[in-house]
């Protein structure tokens, strides 16, 4: 069985192609910059170089095609025809509180998703074009959506409610949903496998550090509690998110700079966060080379972000009654070295003792205290394709 997992953006898709009998990866690329001038697909076999090629790309109709043509081409493909897809895996980033599973597309499901694009509009139109356009070049070939939201839904209502009118919640969905819940799910299930221990035993706090960034506190396998809210702006310090900000600040700053709501909505998502702290980047990597280099504010960066994490680590093991595992994953989480250490550095009063040693590593599975620590600090790189991908196998089946 071949799963082909779609990741729609406003102007990107990221694809993989999955073999589910022994869940390795076939293919996988990156179409970039769709509608906009310079438009390029990445297209890399498991077996053979990568390639790129650089077509107009108006819309995620032509995008996808693209992306199937690759899969089928003589010299790069991996497949021979297009009926050896037997599904389509589609990440869908806001499921609102209709959906607590993966779930196979029908129109009613569509309904449904179009139903919450209001509470990400940034991400759920795009998800739905991908679909669409799915539907229309694989009209036999199931679809799957596999949501961001999901894995959250596990979360009692003193974590997820706010402490606004209850009206709002009950008439406009106000309330806390969480993201990277495909993210979060794969990691502490590979902690639990890995430490060979049953998941419902363990107590995991998952951090989810990259340019998006978020927290959650797992009992048992189930989200008792995480840090990104109504959208993706809440919660940890982010490469241009702002985070946890006091909410005055918003109506303070649109009359003091004369601020639309959309303007105020800009700046909180694109020009805040270690972006807006440092001047320099959103990117650790060239935060960091300033920091070396004596930029003040880019080591201020850094810190609040870190500071943020501890904090949020320290509240999370509180809610826990307890954490027996943190799980570092994503861009910063997997390869940032000195930040996991900085994180760590302020946890011994939780069980963690980090071995330098074992923390030099990057994109590898690798546990980063003492063998007499405690408790277990942990590297697992993400694989969420790979979660969309089994659960639209699962599905597949089961129908």
């Amino acid at each position: 069985m071949k799963v082909l997992v779609l990741n729609c953006g406003s102007s990107s898709l990221k694809y993989q192609l999955m073999n589910m009998e022994d869940e390795s990866s076939l293919a996988k690329g990156l179409v970039e910059r769709i509608g906009i001038d310079g438009a390029f697909l990445e297209h890399e076999p498991a077996e053979g170089e990568e390639v790129t090629i650089e077509n107009e790309i108006p819309d995620h109709s032509v995008a996808i095609k693209m992306v199937i043509d690759a899969l089928l081409d003589d010299a790069h493909g991996v497949i021979d025809d297009m009926d050896e897809i037997s599904a389509v895996g589609h990440r869908v980033v806001h499921g609102g509180e209709e959906f607590s599973d993966s779930v196979l597309i029908d129109d009613e499901v569509y309904d449904a998703i179009d139903g919450v694009k209001d509470l990400a509009p940034l991400h759920n139109p795009p998800n739905l074009l991908g679909i669409e356009v799915s539907q229309e070049l694989m009209p036999e070939t199931p679809d799957v959506a596999v949501f961001d939201t999901a894995f959250h839904q596990t979360m009692p209502a003193k974590s997820y409610l706010y402490a606004l009118p209850y009206e709002w919640y009950k008439e406009h969905d106000v309330r806390r949903y969480g993201f990277h819940g495909t993210s979060h799910k794969y990691v502490s299930q590979r902690a639990a496998e890995l430490l060979d221990k049953p998941i419902e035993d363990l107590k995991i706090i998952t951090c989810h550090l990259g340019n998006g960034a978020s927290v959650a506190a797992i009992d048992g396998g189930k989200v008792v509690d995480t840090s990104m809210g109504l959208t993706p702006l809440e919660g940890l310090v982010m490469g241009t998110r702002c985070g946890d900000i006091d909410p005055a600040i918003v109506p303070f700053m649109m009359e003091k700079e004369d601020l639309s709501p959309a303007e105020i909505d800009n700046i909180l998502n694109k020009e805040s966060g270690v972006a807006g702290i440092s001047g320099v980047s959103s990117d650790f990597r060239d935060l960091e080379e300033a920091a070396q280099e004596g930029n003040e504010r880019a080591k201020v960066a850094i810190d609040v972000f870190c500071q943020r994490v501890k904090k949020y680590i320290g509240s999370y093991s509180a809610a826990l009654g307890g954490v027996d595992v943190v799980v570092f994953t994503a861009g910063i989480g997997e390869n940032a070295i000195g930040i996991r250490a900085e994180i760590l550095e302020d946890l011994a009063y939780l069980g963690f003792t980090l071995d330098e040693e074992k923390n030099d590593v990057r994109g590898e599975e690798s546990i980063i205290t003492t063998d007499n620590s405690d408790n277990i600090a942990m590297v697992i790189p993400t694989n969420e394709e790979l979660v969309i991908a089994r659960d639209t196998k699962r599905l597949v089946i089961k129908a």
